[in-house]
């Protein structure tokens, strides 16, 4: 049975800096976790979540990849969440389509769903991506010298080279080796790396951004996290977890 695709919306930045609104009809989407060039480098993130009682399948060969519901993508400046702790991750964004695409974006997470489920965690909340794209083959030869960084209610979060990482035409690679998906209309967040603290932070404002500073631009996404359980007055909040009071 064929995927049903879902029509987003985008604006690819062009080399010379013009601006083509255009269509793209998205069929699956993957997040992918530990997406390093060296293995090491994802450790500090590994151990950042496992503070938080987060445990990796590393049985399962890096990087792994968590297949995520295309309806759960969103451009939006407002995400709804179920608990206080969710927080965002900036990453790269990968979208296949006549060719490929660069974006960035964040895989929102709840923390504490993400202490028993990675996958339902990365699930319950949206995939955040910003309404611009750049051409890979306009960064392909200069791609090592980008950066990707975010802030949590203005608080500097994540400051990283994207040389951290396994660079697009080898995530794409992993990703036809290891499913079934094919062709035009897959997006892939491609993983994150550790905060320059080392440690989890939560807000109620993420904003991320990927810089080229060879081409003098940037993408850009933010958007503000609102806790809707807090409408519901103490006493008749439903519990997120069993047990919990």
């Amino acid at each position: 049975m064929a995927d049903t695709p879902t029509r987003r919306e985008f604006v690819v930045v062009e080399r010379d800096g013009a601006l083509t609104p255009r269509p793209f009809d998205l069929t699956r989407m993957f997040n992918l976790g530990s997406a390093t060039r060296d293995a090491a480098a994802a450790v500090a993130h590994q151990d950042e979540v496992a503070e938080a009682g987060v445990r990796i399948a590393f049985d399962v060969p890096a990087p792994r990849i968590y297949p995520i519901g295309t309806w759960a993508l969103t451009s939006d400046e407002r995400i709804d969440v179920q608990g206080s702790r969710t927080s965002g991750e900036v990453e790269i964004v990968l979208l296949v389509d006549d060719e490929l695409y660069i974006g960035v974006g964040s895989d929102h997470t709840d923390r504490d769903i993400e202490r028993y489920s990675i996958l339902w965690s990365k699930q319950s909340c949206p995939n955040v991506i910003g309404n611009r794209l750049w051409r890979w083959r306009d960064v392909r030869e200069h791609w090592d010298e980008c950066r990707l960084s975010s802030t949590i209610d203005g608080r500097v979060y994540q400051d990283v080279p994207v040389s951290v990482f396994l660079p697009p035409e080898r995530i794409l690679e992993v990703v036809a080796e290891r499913t079934t998906a094919t062709g035009p209309g897959m997006m892939i967040f491609c993983g994150t790396y550790v905060s320059v603290t080392g440690h989890l932070d939560f807000g109620t404002r993420f904003e991320c951004r990927l810089a080229d500073p060879v081409l003098g631009r940037e993408l850009n996404a933010g958007y503000d996290v609102v806790e809707i359980r807090a409408a519901v007055r103490p006493g008749f909040r439903v519990p997120v977890q069993a047990g919990e009071r």
